[in-house]
């Protein structure tokens, strides 16, 4: 064998053995004990509606392991409730999201590590889907959040965005030095020493039924639920542009609809959820995913828990809670966006989109996209949406080609 052969040989070697070395000892181990972060505090000069009464990543992970660790597990279809209990107990030794795994008992030293960078928000964002499928939409999403609040820390807690791929995905961001990261969720730790503990416990005893939704949509309602408890700050949902900063914001969650006459609410949404770290409404929400887990209804785990447990419970002065009207986070329902991606065609829908435009600037804190309906939806050049994200965009890529 020739010399340069044999030298690259050696190379080689040399770096497979550090990265080994790299998976097997992580840089930082820190306990499970609280966090050293300081809550959300209100920035100067923002106005808060009052309330109603009722690093990069390095670890090298192959696309087929990415696959296996965010499996959607989709139910057999209509399989009753004891044959989707026996096929999840089959497929619960593959499920390494439900693991605390080498890789992802670094989460809570990473998160700790980012938010050691004077943070002026705390961000987290939820993508348990494959790291390709983080597309346009999303990639807008953390684009406005960064062009609105520049000096906030996003942690995306994401399996499959935590590898080669997901760095390669979120490189314009970190290019421009935004404080992002992806990290592998820890479940285990997350829900440790909270009332989902004894859920998780149940479920992967394999005696729960999972339900007909896949799983992964129960796991995300979970995981938001946790760490905000855990650490506090902001979680958002990937289907969001920002238009105004929020790092003002304490103790919020927004009003999905009100009643026409009374003005009251008639729905939340925890699409966006603004919370001290270990708030009592926190814990509360956590309870009730444990104790009332329901895996074959859509909303029950998500915007109907934080609905009734907050009608339940009541606005009691110690949740020090603002619950905003639509238009702070949803000025536009999911029956009338789609007009928001439209081009105006005639002088009327030219005013009609200037003004659109001009209220939700001034009036919104976001706009949720509502992605169920819009995703496959062109953002049209000239529409309201189009506008808005130009000019609250710093990377501003594919605005007009973000639908899949």
């Amino acid at each position: 064998m020739g010399s340069k052969k044999l030298a690259m040989l050696v190379i080689f070697a040399v770096f497979a053995l550090l990265n080994l070395l790299y998976m097997e000892f992580p840089t930082c181990t820190l306990s499970d004990d609280k966090p050293p972060f300081k809550p959300n505090v209100p920035l100067p000069g923002t106005t808060v509606p009052m309330s109603t009464s009722s690093s990069s990543v390095s670890v090298v992970t192959s696309d087929q392991q990415e696959k296996e660790e965010i499996d959607p597990l989709l139910p057999p279809p209509k399989a009753t409730k004891s044959e989707r209990i026996s096929w999840f107990r089959r497929k619960l030794p593959e499920l390494e999201i439900l693991k605390s795994t080498t890789k992802s008992k670094r989460f809570h030293g990473r998160v700790l590590e980012l938010y050691n960078n004077n943070c002026s928000a705390q961000f987290f964002m939820v993508w348990l889907s494959p790291a390709k499928s983080f597309g346009p939409r999303e990639m807008l999403a953390v684009d406005t959040l960064f062009t609105t609040n520049p000096n906030a820390c996003l942690v995306i807690l994401s399996n499959s965005l935590d590898s080669p791929r997901g760095y390669t995905i979120l490189k314009p961001f970190l290019d421009q030095s935004f404080n992002l990261v992806a990290v592998t969720l820890d479940i285990p730790f997350l829900v440790k020493n909270t009332p989902a503990e004894a859920w998780l416990k149940k479920l992967k005893s394999g005696k729960m039924d999972p339900g007909s939704i896949p799983l992964f949509m129960h796991l995300s309602d979970l995981t938001r639920l946790a760490v905000l408890y855990k650490y506090g700050g902001i979680y958002l949902d990937t289907d969001i542009i920002f238009l105004n900063s929020v790092t003002g914001l304490r103790n919020a969650i927004g009003a999905q609809s009100l009643d026409p006459e009374t003005k009251r609410w008639t729905r939340l949404n925890n699409a966006v959820m603004v919370f001290d770290i270990y708030h009592p409404l926190m814990h509360e929400f956590l309870q009730e995913y444990s104790t009332t887990f329901d895996g074959n209804r859509w909303g029950y785990n998500s915007p109907y828990l934080v609905s009734r447990v907050i009608q339940r419970l009541g606005h009691k002065p110690e949740y020090n809670l603002t619950i905003f009207p639509p238009n702070a986070f949803y000025p536009v329902n999911w029956l009338k966006i789609p007009r928001l991606f439209k081009k105006p065609t005639t002088t009327g829908e030219v005013k009609w989109v200037e003004k659109t435009v001009q209220d939700m600037t001034k009036g919104s804190y976001m706009i949720h996209l509502w992605n169920k309906v819009t995703r496959k939806m062109k953002i049209e050049e000239g529409s309201v949406m189009h506008k808005l994200i130009s000019t609250h965009c710093t990377v501003c890529g594919n605005i007009t080609d973000s639908h899949t």
